[in-house]
C-alpha cells in the first residue's frame, strides 16, 4: 500500500511541476509559447485553472504523505516474526559468572599405581 502512495504522490509531483512551468510568470515563463491553449479558453480562465491545479496538486501531495506515512507506522506496529541470530562464541568465558558444576569421577577408578624405582 505504501508502494501506491509513493507512486502517486511522484506522479502528482512530476504533474505540479509541469503545471508550474505552464503558468505565466512576471517574466512570462513557458505559458506564452503555450498561446494556442490560451486563445481556446482565454487568459484568464487558463491562469485560474493552471493556479486551481497548482493548489490541488499541492493538497494531493501533501495528503499523499500523510497516508503514506500512516500506513509506514501501522506495517511497524505489526508483531514481527524475531529470528535468532547465531550465538558468539568467540569472545573468552567470563569467569564471574556462575560455572556449572564438574561431575565427579566414579568410584571404580582408580589411577594405577607408580612403580618404585629399583635400588
Amino acid at each position: 500500500m505504501v508502494t501506491v502512495f509513493s507512486i502517486l504522490t511522484i506522479l502528482a509531483s512530476i504533474i505540479l511541476v509541469l503545471v508550474v512551468l505552464i503558468q505565466k510568470s512576471k517574466g512570462g515563463g513557458l505559458s506564452s509559447n503555450f498561446s494556442s491553449s490560451n486563445q481556446i479558453m482565454g487568459a484568464p480562465k487558463t491562469a485560474d485553472f493552471l493556479e486551481k491545479a497548482t493548489w490541488c496538486l499541492a493538497g494531493a501531495i501533501i495528503v499523499l504523505s500523510m497516508l503514506s506515512t500512516k500506513f509506514i507506522t501501522y506495517s511497524a506496529q505489526q508483531p514481527q516474526q524475531q529470528v535468532q541470530s547465531p550465538v558468539d562464541n568467540t569472545q573468552a568465558p567470563d569467569m564471574n559468572s556462575p560455572q556449572p558444576a564438574t561431575l565427579p569421577t566414579p568410584a571404580n577408578t582408580t589411577p594405577a599405581p607408580v612403580p618404585a624405582p629399583a635400588n
